[in-house]
């Protein structure tokens, strides 16, 4: 990259971000933090760790002036560039954020216009707006310009592209200051590498100042200079010792999902990119189903396509023998009740205008699972079954932690009384005790409720021991599948020999 980045602080005993025994309260005067330091000096990296509901992400939107809505500092002061951005009048904290401090959120896709392509997306915040300076945008955050990607829209890209395309927005911008909230979340190993090399390439190379929310402790050791630990208790269940699912399924159990000879492709200035190519998959009742591969893969595009959000090209997709219609509105309101979706971003499902219990209610009166008297006791029944308590049914989705919205959003699809239930990467900005719990929710779930799961993830350590059969994707293409043990004992497919051995996948 040029030197686009303003100038900083030269000398070492300066910060360009300074907090000091920060206290933030919810507007019913819950601390959603408590007495937290966080100093930030150009060139270093310092990486926030800590369980999900400690405070995290509160604290990096505490330094870019952005605290939830009704929240309020009760104690502490921040210091950003010599200014207090919670003080700041409107005018001046939109030129801080425009010119100097840059945040990525932890669901950045929430925050691109799902309207506009790529290309017009960094254009729109970018100080140098030429085609060449695009591409190098582009490039810097390891996206590829063939197939025209920098055309598409947010909705055709994988999340690991999408969260590369908000990393590359903030660059746009030459912060002197730069939050990144688990900047690496859903991306493979080989991504996360890279991602990682580049932060550290414009912390040493241009001085800035990074900040960055993290769980995960190899990229916490190889990454940060300076860490911030911050605890806080954690309102999840302790895991199950026993909560890993079933042997295998014995081979004739009948396949409750089909799928046959899928492809999918996106629309670009009226040609086809092809995404998935003649995908196979049986889904039989009670298993549970893991889809891997590295982002770009063709994952995400597969489970959109298997709900209908997605219209395939070519092939089918079955539900009890039955054919389903390519869209979800070719398809009946008990079709789509039977396939739900949990999606990588909570965000992305959970109305931040509604309460949790709002939310969770519409599903259960438009799918007739509970009557508009039974339905306040069936949302607490479902907050109850994914480890939530009663009292977030009054809460917004803004006002819980990225576990927590995870939950919510489990629950939401839940409440449809699903027979499959897709999740994709839904454990991917959580940290490790948190990722275990929810898949070991998700094993009781199936055990309980006899749900068939269809599991994308990029973290073989979950996947592994959790699925019956498993599907490897590259480049759109289903490269092996069948019983995980078998797979990962003997693959038969580079791809799969790299993740049974741990090698990173390439993009």
């Amino acid at each position: 990259m040029p030197d686009w980045y303003p100038e900083v602080p030269d000398k070492e005993d300066e910060f360009a971000v300074r907090v000091s025994g920060l206290t933030v309260a919810a507007p019913d005067g819950r601390h959603l933090l408590d007495a937290a330091g966080l100093d930030i000096r150009p060139g270093r990296i310092t990486a926030v760790t800590g369980p999900s509901g400690c405070g995290k992400t509160t604290l990096l939107r505490a330094v870019a002036g952005a605290l939830p809505p009704g929240a309020r500092r009760t104690a502490g002061t921040v210091t950003v560039l010599g200014r207090d951005p919670l003080t700041l009048s409107a005018p001046d904290l939109r030129d801080l954020r425009r010119h100097r401090l840059a945040y990525v959120g932890q669901d950045p896709a929430s925050a691109l216009n799902p309207r506009m392509k790529v290309r017009r997306l960094l254009a729109e915040v970018a100080v140098e707006r030429g085609k060449e300076a695009i591409e190098a945008l582009l490039t810097e955050v390891r996206l590829p310009l063939e197939n025209g990607l920098a055309d598409r829209r947010i909705g055709g890209l994988s999340g690991g592209q999408q969260r590369r395309v908000a990393l590359a927005r903030a660059l746009a911008r030459r912060p002197a200051v730069l939050l990144l909230d688990e900047p690496t979340a859903g991306l493979d190993p080989a991504l996360r590498d890279e991602i990682a090399d580049l932060l550290r390439h414009l912390a040493e190379s241009h001085r800035l100042a990074v900040a960055l929310a993290c769980h995960d402790p190899g990229l916490v050791e190889r990454l940060a200079d300076d860490v911030v630990d911050l605890t806080g208790a954690r309102p999840t269940k302790p895991p199950r010792p026993d909560a890993a699912p079933r042997g295998p399924v014995p081979s004739d159990a009948p396949a409750v999902l089909t799928v046959s000879g899928l492809h999918a492709a996106y629309a670009h200035r009226g040609r086809r990119t092809p995404v998935l190519h003649g995908i196979d998959l049986a889904v039989p009742a009670g298993t549970s189903i893991g889809v891997v591969g590295a982002s770009g893969s063709g994952k995400t595009t597969l489970l959109r396509t298997l709900v209908g959000l997605h219209r395939p090209t070519a092939g089918s997709v079955t539900l009890d023998g039955i054919r389903l219609g390519p869209t979800a509105r070719r398809r009946s309101r008990e079709q789509r009740r039977r396939l739900q979706l949990v999606p990588q971003d909570p965000l992305g499902t959970l109305n931040p205008s509604r309460t949790i219990g709002a939310t969770l209610r519409r599903p259960l009166l438009l799918h007739g699972r509970a009557d508009r008297a039974g339905a306040p006791d069936r949302v607490l029944e479902l907050l109850d079954s994914v480890g939530l308590p009663a009292a977030f049914a009054d809460r917004y989705p803004h006002e819980l932690s990225g576990g927590q919205r995870q939950r919510a959003a489990i629950a939401r699809a839940l409440a449809a009384d699903p027979d499959v239930l897709m999740c994709d990467e839904v454990t991917s900005a959580l940290d490790g005790d948190t990722a275990v719990a929810v898949m070991d929710l998700l094993a009781e779930l199936r055990e309980s409720r006899g749900l068939s799961l269809v599991l994308v993830s990029h973290d073989l350590r979950l996947v592994a021991d959790r699925t019956d059969g498993l599907v490897v994707m590259s480049d759109g293409h289903a490269v092996e599948s069948g019983p995980t043990a078998q797979l990962f004992a003997s693959p038969s497919h580079p791809v799969t020999a790299a993740l049974a051995t741990g090698v990173p996948l390439g993009n």
